[in-house]
Parts: C-alpha cells; sequence; structure tokens
C-alpha cells in the first residue's frame, strides 16, 4: 500500500473515531444517568410564619438564593408563559431539549475565552444547569448538562419542565423563581400579571442586573420590544394587541420587602418557631426547601395587647429596664401572646431564667394540698430559724397566726417555710410539684430548682431558683385548667406549598398531672389577690387567680427581679420586670415590687386582650384531651410524661444566670413601700437573723379568711 494511501486510511480512521466518539460516550453517559422525578428535586424558597389567623404576617424565613416561592404552572397566566418561551426558547414545546448550536457556541466560548461566544441553550437545558449540573465553566459540565436535558426531555412532560424552569430561574432583584419576581417588580401575585408585565420579566431572565427598568429603562425596552414582537409571531398575542401595549410601570426595588428584617419581638417569636420546628422533626432543610406555610397561635389581638401595653406602660422609665410577657392558653398550651424584648435578633428575657420570688408559693401551696392539707390550715407568721439560717417576712409583715389562704394572700414568706417543712420530703416536695405542672427538669443541660449536688434548699419555695417566663406561664396554665398539663407551643400547624400538611396540632391532649380538687384549691387561694394586690382585679369583676413575686438585689434593700402571674380560665400571662444586668428597678421612686409595674402591665394586657370575650369559672374550662392523672409526691414512682421545652442559645449578655441567690431577700407583694435595709445574709439566701422561733406543725382550724375557700383539700 502507497504511503498516501496509508495516510488517507489512518486519516479517515481518526476522522471516524472523532466522530464516533463523542456519539459513543454520549449515549454511554445517556444509558447510566439518572434524572430525578420533578418532586424530588428541591430548590430553596421563602417560609411564612403567621398568626393563629393564617394571614397576619409574622416574619418570613429566606434561605441563600430563597427568595422564592414555588407556584404551579396553573397559576401563571398563559400569557406569561408565552412571554417566557418568546424570550427563551420559542421552539421549547418542540425541541428534544438540547440544542446542538447552542452547544457548539458554548464550546467556542469555552476555546476562545469568550463567553459572548455561547448562548442558544434552551429552557431544558437552562433549568439542567440551575438545578442540577451548576455553573461551573468546563467542557464535563456542559456535556453533562447536554445529556441530562436530552433525558429529561423524554421523561418529564413540557408542562413539568417549564414549571420548574419558572420556579427556579432568577430574574433580579433577589427574586428566583416568578412568584417572587412578581412581587419584586409589580408588588402583585402571579396570577395577576398582564402580558406587558410578563413580557419584562421575560425579559429580565438574559441579563437581570443590567436588564432592570428601574436602572437601565433604554435596554430592558429594547428587550421588552423583541419579547413582545415574539408572543406575537407566537399567536400569543394579536399585532392590534402589540400595537397597544404600553411598557407597564415598576416598583423602586429600595422599596422591596424582601423578608430578610423582621421587625420588633416578632424575630424572637421566630426564634421559638424555629426551634420548635426542629423539635417536631422538621429539619432546616425542610424550612428552606419546601416553602412552608406556618401558622403559629400567636393571637393577633392578644399580641397587640401585649406589645400595645408594653409600649404604654414602660414609657419614663429608664432604658435599661426590661420586661417579658407570656400570654398562654391553659386549655391547650397555646402561646397566643409573647413578648420578649424589642430586638429582634438580641436577648429573649421571656425565655430567659430569672429569680421568681414569692409566685412560687404557689406551687408549694399545691404539694402540701395534695399531701392532705387545708387552706385552712393555720401556722405562726413569725420568723422562724433553719439550720441557723433565719427566714422573716419583709417589712415586718405579720398575721399573727393565720390560714395557707390568708398566708398566700399576703405573701408571707414564714408561714410556707413551716409549711413546707410539714410535707413529707420537705423542700424537695416543692421542686417536684413544680416540676410535675411544667417547669422543666432541664434548661440548656442544667438540672433546675437544685443545687449542684442535687440538694433542694427551703428557698425553692420563696423562688431562690431561675425559672423562664414562658415556664412559669406553662405551671401557672396547668393549674388554671384543673390541674391538666399541656405542652406549650408556638406552631399550631405547618403546610407546604404544594399544601401537604407536616405538622397540625389542631387536638392537643393533656396530661392531668395533679387532682383537678388540688388545683382548683390553689387557684380559690389565689383568686383574692389581684384585687389586693394594689387594686389590680380585672375590669368588669372577671374571675381571676394571680400572684406576685419579688427578688432583692442582695442584702442592698432593692430588688431587681419583679413579677405578676395571673391567669383567667382562658389566659394565663406571666409578666417580669427588670433590667439587662440585675440592676435596682424602682417605681414611683421606691424598690419595685410585683403589685407594681408587672400588675399594672398584667392587668393592662389582661383587660385589654379579653375585652369581648366570654366571663369564665374556675373548673369550667375544658382541654381537649387528657390522659390518667398522676397523683404521686415527693419520691415515688412518677406516672407523667417529662416535661420537656424547647431549650434556645441565647445571645451573650452582661449578666451570667446565678445557680441560687447567696444574698436573697424575699418581699411581700402587697405594697410599694421601700424595704427595710437587711442584715448580713445567710450563704441559704434567705434573710436576717432576728428573734426566732422553733417550728411548729401547722395546725388545722377554721378561719374565716376565704369563707368557702377553707375546706380541706381531697
Amino acid at each position: 500500500m502507497s504511503t498516501w494511501k496509508k495516510v488517507l486510511l489512518w486519516t479517515g480512521v481518526i476522522l471516524l473515531v472523532l466522530i464516533l466518539a463523542p456519539v459513543v460516550a454520549f449515549f454511554s453517559a445517556y444509558a447510566v444517568t439518572k434524572v430525578p422525578e420533578p418532586q424530588e428535586l428541591q430548590t430553596n424558597q421563602i417560609a411564612t410564619i403567621y398568626a393563629s389567623d393564617s394571614s397576619t404576617q409574622l416574619a418570613r424565613i429566606v434561605p441563600p438564593d430563597g427568595n422564592r416561592t414555588d407556584v404551579d404552572l396553573s397559576e401563571i397566566p398563559q400569557p406569561v408563559r408565552q412571554s417566557v418561551l418568546a424570550a427563551e426558547d420559542r421552539s421549547f414545546y418542540s425541541n428534544p431539549g438540547f440544542s446542538i448550536k447552542g452547544f457548539g457556541r458554548a464550546a467556542l466560548g469555552l476555546v476562545t475565552g469568550k463567553e459572548s461566544s455561547g448562548g442558544g441553550s434552551t429552557i431544558t437545558q437552562q433549568y439542567v444547569k440551575n438545578a442540577l449540573v451548576g455553573n461551573e465553566h468546563s467542557y464535563t459540565r456542559k456535556a453533562k448538562e447536554l445529556v441530562i436535558s436530552a433525558k429529561m426531555a423524554r421523561e418529564w412532560s413540557k408542562d413539568e419542565i417549564l414549571g420548574a424552569y419558572l420556579n427556579t430561574i432568577y430574574f433580579g432583584r433577589n427574586a428566583y423563581g416568578i412568584a417572587a419576581a412578581s412581587k419584586a417588580f409589580f408588588n402583585k401575585d402571579v396570577k395577576d400579571l398582564t402580558p406587558e408585565e410578563g413580557a419584562v420579566l421575560a425579559a429580565s431572565i438574559q441579563r437581570p442586573s443590567e436588564l432592570d427598568p428601574w436602572t437601565n429603562r433604554q435596554a430592558a425596552e429594547e428587550r421588552w420590544n423583541y419579547v413582545m414582537d415574539g408572543m406575537v409571531d407566537m399567536g400569543a398575542i394579536n399585532g392590534d394587541e402589540r400595537a397597544h401595549a404600553a411598557y407597564p410601570q415598576v416598583i423602586d426595588p429600595n422599596t422591596i420587602d424582601t423578608g430578610s428584617e423582621v421587625e420588633g419581638t416578632n424575630g424572637l417569636i421566630k426564634s421559638q418557631v424555629m426551634s420548635e420546628l426542629e423539635a417536631s422533626g422538621i429539619s432546616e432543610q425542610d424550612v428552606n426547601t419546601q416553602g412552608l406555610k406556618i401558622t403559629t397561635t400567636i393571637d393577633p389581638k392578644v399580641q397587640k395587647s401585649v406589645t400595645d401595653t408594653v409600649k404604654n406602660r414602660m414609657q419614663g422609665y429608664p432604658d435599661d429596664y426590661r420586661t417579658a410577657v407570656v400570654s398562654v392558653d391553659p386549655r391547650n398550651g397555646a402561646v397566643k401572646g409573647y413578648y420578649g424584648g424589642d430586638d429582634p435578633n438580641g436577648w429573649d428575657f421571656a425565655n430567659t431564667s430569672l429569680q421568681t420570688g414569692s409566685t412560687f408559693k404557689i406551687f408549694g401551696l399545691a404539694a402540701g394540698l395534695e399531701q392532705g392539707m387545708s387552706l385552712s390550715r393555720v401556722y405562726s407568721s413569725a420568723p422562724v430559724t433553719i439550720n441557723n439560717l433565719t427566714i422573716q417576712n419583709s417589712e415586718g409583715e405579720s398575721c399573727g397566726s393565720c390560714s395557707l389562704a390568708t398566708a398566700l394572700k399576703m405573701s408571707l414568706n414564714t408561714s410556707f417555710v413551716r409549711m413546707q417543712h410539714d410535707l413529707k420530703h420537705g423542700a424537695k416536695d416543692t421542686a417536684d410539684m413544680a416540676h410535675r405542672l411544667g417547669i422543666p427538669t432541664e434548661v440548656n443541660g442544667e438540672k433546675t430548682l437544685q443545687e449542684k449536688d442535687g440538694q433542694v434548699y427551703d428557698g425553692v419555695i420563696l423562688g431562690q431558683y431561675l425559672t423562664r417566663p414562658i415556664d412559669m406561664a406553662t405551671g401557672l396554665s396547668t393549674l388554671a385548667d384543673n390541674g391538666m398539663y399541656h405542652q406549650t407551643h408556638f406552631v399550631q400547624k405547618v403546610e407546604t406549598s404544594s399544601g401537604k400538611v407536616l405538622l397540625d396540632r389542631s387536638n392537643v391532649e393533656g396530661d392531668q398531672r395533679i387532682d383537678k380538687d388540688v388545683a382548683n384549691n390553689v387557684i380559690s387561694a389565689m383568686e383574692p389577690i389581684a384585687s389586693y394586690s394594689r387594686n389590680h382585679g380585672l375590669a368588669g369583676g372577671r374571675t381571676s387567680a394571680a400572684k406576685s413575686g419579688t427578688a432583692q438585689l442582695g442584702d442592698t434593700g432593692n430588688n431587681k427581679d419583679a413579677w405578676f402571674v395571673g391567669a383567667t380560665p382562658q389566659l394565663a400571662t406571666v409578666v417580669w420586670v427588670g433590667t439587662n444586668d440585675g440592676q435596682p428597678i424602682f417605681y414611683s421612686g421606691r424598690p419595685m415590687y410585683g403589685a407594681g409595674l408587672p400588675a399594672d402591665i398584667w392587668k393592662q394586657t389582661m383587660d385589654s386582650a379579653l375585652q369581648g370575650d366570654d366571663y369564665m369559672a374556675f373548673g369550667d374550662s375544658s382541654s381537649s384531651g387528657s390522659k390518667q392523672a398522676n397523683t404521686n409526691s415527693g419520691g415515688s414512682k412518677k406516672t407523667y410524661t417529662q416535661t420537656t421545652t424547647v431549650q434556645q442559645q441565647q445571645p451573650q449578655r452582661t449578666r451570667a444566670p446565678q445557680t441560687q441567690a447567696p444574698q436573697q431577700q424575699y418581699a411581700p407583694e402587697t405594697q410599694e413601700t421601700p424595704a427595710p435595709t437587711p442584715q448580713a445574709p445567710d450563704n441559704g439566701g434567705l434573710n436576717i437573723p432576728t428573734r426566732t422561733q422553733e417550728i411548729v406543725p401547722g395546725v388545722e382550724v377554721p378561719v374565716p379568711d376565704l369563707g368557702n375557700n377553707d375546706q380541706p383539700a381531697p
């Protein structure tokens, strides 16, 4: 064979290989490539948090590249769809999903380094690039795009591809998908777009930043004309419609609410919702990709009452004063109102562990009643010494000897410490009762209501240990609903953008933690307190059960934490007032007590939130579900479900949480008067060495303090 023939032969072989190799490679890759089903592909999109009415928006969760809300193709007007085809792929419904011509241009661009040589990709290829293979500039990526596009065009319907594309493509203004773009350019739902408006959006796809009409009207309008003419060619609009079409006005991009900023306490509600979703098995990926509609328990009326009251009542107080308000429906545990601070990304005082003062006496009283004591049981209110620690009542408050009901109303420390010593296991029974009623056994990995060695000091009944306002609302709610515990929650319902329900708390099961008669007797002892505490009874004589509490700042004679907690059968509200770093707080120039500003906030919030609601008596409320009652006490085996709550990591603040109150004095909440100058406190944190009296058991005698409340607990 001659040399020239050999050259021609080998040249032919090489050309054949060069021709066949890509074909073989294509079909080999085609055979092994798996194209996901349409429902398997998830892209980031907005999750929206609503109030309980499902329409009042509280916050939006916008993930990276996620200003997107998926819509069904049927919701997008036909002319709007056609405008996108006119702009990007006029042969979409007839082509095989890829363009060899476009692929060749892109390959030439890779060789020459001129990206402008690329282009001509079909809508299918654009979608594959954005959703599956990415934007890397390489032959491998482009070949992969070609293979997947060809296979997708055979396995997906054209409408499925177009719908996925329209929900994915970037339009500019941080808007991914046509629903977000409709809001970003015209502030309207996609279903309301006109053909002209649809053409504006379609025109921006090619070069979103350069073709925004707000910044480059001339270039944007030129591209718009190209799209409108294409719509005529495709038969989407007629010549007369084209002739009368005017370029629509777009909104200022600086006025767009992207949802990334959340105002005020709504940011703290958002954080609670996110933690609760995770605890319920709804992952961050679910939140970021499924376009969730999250309906919370927050009642717009109650929330407005809370925020308006805080704004009104906190005016005129120093800038470092802080307050927390939590309102819960005792019948199901739904958080109806929530305020933890004004900074949406800051410290949440409603979720912060704080000393509760005398509000904790209600848990000690419940423990005593469960063990057979009655509200008429009489105790001395004289100072008492325990293990060389003398406890007394602030201001020298005394009733001589009086019933537990009177002692609660007057907030007498000494009577309740004596009562606690009559419990089978002393202070531990108070702590156990608080846990059963809803105070978590752990918060952020730390055991609650005890020392590090597991001991429980006598000060537990006087609020020595740290508790969060939201947990006090839970415990109070359990008492208000006849001893029925419901886990406090913010999330009512979660749905995906496709309508799938991920979570529904329409029926919330309760857990009977204590006998209803025990709970109702505690409530009856609390009923006179709101009116007794500086006339804070609710408007119209509405029945309520309340308790105030104050924690003193060391031996300064000032107070640092002031509480007022109270409930009706349909709403339990807890109020705390303090500072960011445990400084003294004052009311009308005197040390602040729970019966002062906290009670003012409580009454105004409750009166406003309950305006127009039915008047209800305690014992008449009905929960939506229950489990067997647990009436065990002390160290007995527990049959109830352990309380669990959403634990949140808080931003750093200047005051480190305390584990006990070594310098705490507990004050009565009956008046706003200066506390006496205390003497050096003992290491138990329970007050002042003065005259002492030996502890003696309480005596059951009839007393006229509360009339029909003086009945022994069953």
